[in-house]
């Protein structure tokens, strides 16, 4: 098992090879895939996890495919750390993927950590696709906190630490609470903004492939936890 000074001099060896232009262009995207883990601990009281990844079609956001691949964690949480926990899991699910999304979208961080390896910028150089983190609630960072964004769909505010732009807090539905998004790697953060909030509809503030993602997580969380089932699932 690695200790916290080995997994720093990773994550800053992977952080010089981030790359936060765009690879592919808005009209170039057919899918998007959705990523999102749920933990539990087993009856040994071992700590497990399941990936689940859903596959949506960019313009219709219809769910062309879902696929969940559950195993038990082997490292312990340190904060910051979370990639190492969930990249075994995430690898193996994106292996069972009969689709090949053209972007990854994170129910978490990219840019927006302190060694810019949230997982979405982490898990991107094993996936070898663009990636977005889209989180729910606000990673802080060397105590900078966010300014709250307008009241409408679309409004945003930067997030800014050691005046660097880290991603950005962002209004995708009419008076609801805010998602907070970073690029993860091979996109820049306007397009991942714009990304967003095209796959973000009428039924939640949370874009579709990582909403999908985590109800899945949900439903295989519960499945698995009763029948002890591990791997594809």
């Amino acid at each position: 098992m690695k200790n916290e000074e080995q997994y720093i001099e990773i994550q800053n060896a992977l952080r010089d090879k981030l790359d936060l232009t765009d690879r592919i262009r808005m009209d170039e995207i057919k899918t998007v895939a959705g990523v999102d883990l749920a933990y539990w601990n087993d009856e040994n009281g071992s700590e497990c996890a399941v990936c689940c990844i859903v596959v949506v079609d960019f313009n219709t956001h219809e769910v062309i495919e879902r696929k969940s691949y559950a195993g038990k964690i082997t490292c312990e949480y340190i904060p910051g750390f979370l990639s190492f926990r969930e990249i075994p899991l995430i690898r193996e699910a994106v292996k069972l993927l009969e689709n090949d999304p053209d972007i990854f979208m994170f129910d978490g961080n990219g840019y927006l950590h302190p060694r810019h390896m949230g997982i979405a910028s982490q898990a991107s150089f094993d996936i070898g696709k663009p990636s977005i983190g889209v989180a729910k609630s606000y990673y802080k960072i060397e105590d900078t906190d966010y300014t709250e964004p307008g009241k409408s769909r679309g409004d945003m505010t930067d997030i800014v630490i050691n005046d660097e732009v880290y991603g950005c807090v962002l209004r995708t539905m009419d008076n609801v609470k805010p998602v907070f998004v970073s690029a993860g790697n091979y996109i820049s953060l306007k397009t991942s903004i714009d990304i967003v909030l095209s796959l973000t509809d009428k039924e939640s503030h949370i874009p579709v492939p990582t909403r999908e993602a985590d109800l899945e997580t949900h439903k295989k969380r519960i499945e698995c936890k009763a029948s002890g089932i591990m791997g594809a699932c």
